[in-house]
């Protein structure tokens, strides 16, 4: 079963302490954002001119805001991930998939990127209802982010030419992709072992089922750009927080266990592809049974690092 949610403390006193500080750091981190999203706006004039210098400032932008929010949490509230498996090479293009328990999912993968320098390469698939959102859906339009439908025919033609655009301009990128579509809990999984029996598939116990079609796109449209494919399973100690339990402090560490499997050796038959991630989540699904039951990840011949503030 998914991991509970994170319990805030007990004691009022520690509640209002939290407050205290999770109010003013959101109110800080949301002027920064607007203030952004300014720049951003700025920067179309500079688009007609140099498609380059347009990405090179948005690049820039997001670099500076998200890079804000990991120090808010490494400098400020102590928040360290502790990253096991293979050994990453810095500044290499990768898609990344990741499952999904809650939005501080987002700000443990944007501590990793700042590792390897990839922070303002961060490319995500996001719901298409984001992008009319001040602050981060609108940063998310100037930055190349893939806005999606739940429906593949509606997004199909709209991420074939992102893709292309990437491509043909060369753009840095680490484009992350939560394949199991939404956030597990405990009816989406009842749900996703349902079908997963109809299918005659082995049920899962800690991951939802993901959807291929997506992955498979990005590969294929990506697979001259890119050196790899992550894939990362990311793990919480106490409970599952959320993203207002994460910005008050309560997470202390989040554990990321990284595979990573050069392009070069994934299949290029579509199905062959999809097959390739299924098997990858039922491993996934074995390697959360693993950290729930010792509370770390299985160590192997792959470099393992921590991340400490500082």
């Amino acid at each position: 079963m998914p991991l509970a949610p994170l319990t805030d403390p007990p004691s009022r006193v520690e509640r209002l302490r939290r407050l205290s500080v999770g109010l003013p750091l959101a109110t800080f981190l949301g002027s920064a954002l607007m203030a952004c999203n300014v720049v951003q706006t700025a920067s179309l004039a500079v688009k007609p001119l140099s498609r380059h210098a347009f990405r090179r400032i948005n690049r820039e932008t997001a670099d500076t805001w998200w890079g804000l929010c990991v120090t808010a949490a490494e400098r400020l509230h102590d928040t360290r991930i502790i990253v096991t498996g293979d050994h990453v090479p810095p500044l290499e293009n990768a898609v990344i998939v990741a499952n999904h328990q809650q939005m501080p999912d987002i700000t443990l993968l944007m501590q990793f990127a700042r590792t390897k320098g990839r922070l303002g390469d961060l490319k995500w698939f996001v719901k298409k209802a984001l992008k009319y959102v001040p602050g981060v859906g609108w940063g998310m339009v100037f930055l190349d982010c893939l806005f999606v439908e739940r429906r593949w025919t509606d997004d199909q033609e709209a991420i074939t030419r992102t893709f292309a655009r990437i491509v043909n301009d060369r753009v840095p990128l680490w484009l992350v992709s939560f394949v199991e579509g939404t956030r597990v809990s405990p009816e989406k999984l009842a749900a996703a072992q349902a079908f997963a029996r109809e299918r005659g598939l082995t049920p899962p116990a800690h991951v939802l089922i993901p959807r291929t079609k997506g992955f498979v796109a990005s590969v294929q449209g990506l697979r001259s750009h890119i050196d790899a494919v992550y894939d990362v399973t990311i793990g919480y100690e106490e409970g599952v927080p959320s993203l207002w339990q994460y910005v008050q402090g309560l997470v202390t560490r989040g554990h990321l266990h990284v595979r990573r499997y050069p392009v070069a050796e994934l299949p290029e038959d579509p199905q062959d592809l999809a097959t390739w991630l299924l098997d990858r989540f039922r491993e996934k699904d074995a390697l959360l049974a693993h950290y729930y039951q010792h509370g770390a990840f299985p160590t192997g011949p792959g470099a393992n690092s921590e991340r400490r503030p500082g």
